[in-house]
C-alpha cells in the first residue's frame, strides 16, 4: 500500500515534467520571413489620395436604385486611369462588372486574380449635421450633388473628405480602398514598365453587399467559359489587428482568411392559442417560442478546433501568456480546457463553432392580444466541417414537441473550402506584410462574414481573404456603420503592398 501511495506523486511529477517539456519545446512558429526592405515608409502622393477621394463621392449603394451612380463610377475610372485602360485588356460583364487584364511576360504561367467591389451599404438614416455640400465632378462637369449628411458622421458620407490624415466616406474600407489601391498598383507597374511574369487580373463586382449574384457570380462564370484557372485569388477578409484586438495575443496580427464561414438564416413560426390577454392559456405561442429560442442558445452546435484554427494557434501562441501556451502545447490532455476557454469570448468562440444568433422576432401588434402565431429569425454562421444539413438537423431537435413552420430567408451557402498555407500564394502575403509592417505576425484565420471570393472556388484552390489595413477596434466598428474612414498612411501602404505582391510573386 505504501508503495502505491508513493507512486502517485511520482506520476504527478512525471506528468508535470512532460507537460512542461512539451510547452517549452512546442513548435510555435517563428516569423523569420526576410524582405528586401524593412518598414517601407509611404511617400506623399496627393494625386493618388484625391483619385480615391473622388471615387468615394459617388454613391454606389447596393440595391438603392443608383444605376446612374455605377455608370458615373465607370466613367470616373476611365478618366482617372487612362494608362490602365490603354494598356490592359478591359471587359465589362453584365454591364457594371469590370475586368482588367495586365498581360505578363510569361503566358505559360497561371494568372493571379485580385477582387474588389464598387458597391457600398447605405450611410444610415439621413439627417442634417451641417450645410456642407459635396459635388462630384469629372473634367469640371458636375455629375452627382450630395447635400445631406448622415447623422453622427463627422463629414458627409459621400464627401470623400480628406482631413486629419484620413479619407472619409462610405466604402473607404469596404471596399473602394482596395479597388483604388489595385488600380493605383497596376497604374504604377505600367508607368514604371515593371511588367510581372504572370498575367494580372482585376475583377470588380457591383453587388457584393447583396450576395454578388449579378456581379462576382457573373464574372466567375465568364472566366469559367474562358477556361481560366488562377494560381491565386485575393479578396477582402482579414485585416491587420492592432495589439489587444484579439484577446490574449500580445502583438499586432495580420489575419489572412483561408476560408470563410457558411450562412443560413431561417424563420421559425410557432403556433399556439390566440385570444384576449385577460384569459390567457397555460402556454402561449410566445412562451413556446421562448422555449425553442432558449434551447437554441443553450444547446449550440459542438465546438471543434479545426486544422485551420490549429494553424492560427500555432502561429499566435508564441505571443500569448505562458498559461495559454501551456494549454495549447498540451492539447493531448487539455483540449477540452482550451475549447472551453476559446468559447468564453465572442471573437474566439466564433472560430471554433457554428454560431447561433437570434436576430428578429414578431408577435402580437397589441398589448392585450395573444397572437396565435409568433415568429423569430435565427442566423447560423457555419464552421468549415459543418454543413447546412447538420444545421437543419440541429434545428429539428430544438423545435421537437412544438407545432412550427420553418422557412429559409436570404440565400443559404455552405462554408467555403480551406485554402492551404504551404503555397507561394500565401508566402507572398507574408512577405508583403513584412515589407510594410516588419513586426506584424501573419497567420491563417477564418473569415466570419461572406465575400465574393466563394464565387471563384471552381477557378482556384488558393483563395485568400486579406486587406493590409492596420486598424483598431473603433475603425473596425465604422465598417457598415457611421464615420467610416481610411487613414492616408494605410491607403498608401496598401498600394505599395499590392504592387509588391504583383511584382514579386515569382521572385521569392
Amino acid at each position: 500500500m505504501k508503495k502505491n501511495i508513493l507512486i502517485i506523486p511520482v506520476l504527478v511529477v512525471a506528468l508535470g515534467s512532460v507537460m512542461l517539456f512539451k510547452t517549452y519545446t512546442y513548435n510555435f512558429r517563428g516569423h523569420e520571413i526576410q524582405t528586401v526592405a524593412q518598414g517601407w515608409k509611404p511617400l506623399k502622393n496627393d494625386s493618388a489620395v484625391m483619385r480615391f477621394s473622388g471615387g468615394l463621392k459617388i454613391p454606389t449603394i447596393s440595391g438603392g436604385g443608383q444605376e446612374n451612380a455605377f455608370e458615373q463610377f465607370k466613367q470616373y475610372l476611365k478618366v482617372r486611369y487612362p494608362l490602365v485602360y490603354h494598356n490592359t485588356e478591359y471587359v465589362e460583364v453584365n454591364q457594371y462588372g469590370l475586368v482588367f487584364i495586365l498581360k505578363g511576360t510569361n503566358p505559360g504561367l497561371q494568372p493571379i486574380l485580385f477582387l474588389s467591389h464598387m458597391d457600398v451599404v447605405p450611410p444610415g438614416d439621413a439627417g442634417i449635421k451641417n450645410n456642407e455640400k459635396n459635388i462630384f465632378r469629372v473634367d469640371d462637369q458636375p455629375l452627382n450633388p450630395v447635400s445631406k449628411v448622415a447623422e453622427n458622421w463627422d463629414y458627409a458620407p459621400f464627401s470623400g473628405a480628406v482631413a486629419n490624415g484620413r479619407i472619409y466616406g462610405r466604402g473607404a474600407i469596404d471596399m473602394k480602398g482596395m479597388l483604388f489601391s489595385l488600380m493605383e498598383s497596376v497604374n504604377n507597374l505600367i508607368k514604371n514598365r515593371q511588367i510581372p511574369q504572370r498575367d494580372i487580373y482585376l475583377a470588380f463586382g457591383f453587388d457584393e453587399e447583396l450576395g454578388g449574384k449579378n456581379g462576382a457570380a457573373q464574372i466567375a462564370e465568364y472566366f469559367g467559359k474562358q477556361k481560366l484557372k488562377f494560381d491565386a485569388v485575393y479578396d477582402e477578409g482579414g485585416l491587420i489587428m492592432r495589439k489587444g484586438n484579439i484577446p490574449g495575443v500580445n502583438t499586432d496580427l495580420a489575419v489572412v482568411g483561408c476560408a470563410e464561414k457558411g450562412f443560413l438564416s431561417v424563420r421559425i413560426k410557432v403556433k399556439g392559442l390566440g385570444g384576449h390577454s385577460s384569459m390567457p392559456p397555460a402556454e402561449s405561442a410566445m412562451g413556446k417560442a421562448a422555449v425553442i429560442m432558449k434551447r437554441l442558445e443553450d444547446q449550440q452546435m459542438k465546438p471543434v478546433i479545426t486544422p485551420l484554427i490549429q494553424g492560427f494557434l500555432k502561429n499566435t501562441g508564441g505571443q500569448m501568456p505562458w498559461a495559454e501556451r501551456f494549454i495549447i502545447a498540451n492539447q493531448w490532455l487539455l483540449k477540452s480546457m482550451l475549447i472551453s476557454k476559446l468559447s468564453q469570448n465572442n471573437i474566439t468562440n466564433s472560430l471554433v463553432r457554428t454560431t447561433t444568433a437570434l436576430t428578429m422576432m414578431k408577435g402580437s401588434s397589441r398589448s392585450n392580444i395573444l397572437s396565435p402565431e409568433v415568429e423569430f429569425v435565427v442566423n447560423f454562421r457555419l464552421l468549415p466541417g459543418n454543413n447546412i444539413h447538420d444545421v437543419r438537423d440541429h434545428i429539428t431537435k430544438a423545435v421537437r414537441g412544438f407545432d412550427v413552420e420553418i422557412e429559409d430567408i436570404d440565400t443559404a451557402r455552405e462554408a467555403s473550402a480551406v485554402s492551404p498555407v504551404d503555397t507561394k500564394a500565401f508566402r507572398i502575403i507574408e512577405a508583403g506584410v513584412k515589407e510594410i509592417y516588419p513586426d506584424v505576425v501573419v497567420t491563417p484565420y477564418l473569415t466570419m462574414a461572406g465575400t465574393d471570393a466563394v464565387k471563384y472556388e471552381s477557378l482556384s484552390k488558393n483563395i485568400y481573404r486579406f486587406l493590409p489595413v492596420k486598424t483598431n477596434s473603433a475603425e473596425q466598428q465604422s465598417i457598415h456603420s457611421t464615420n467610416e474612414y481610411l487613414s492616408i498612411e494605410n491607403y498608401l501602404k496598401m498600394i505599395h503592398y499590392f504592387e509588391y505582391v504583383m511584382k514579386n510573386y515569382d521572385t521569392l
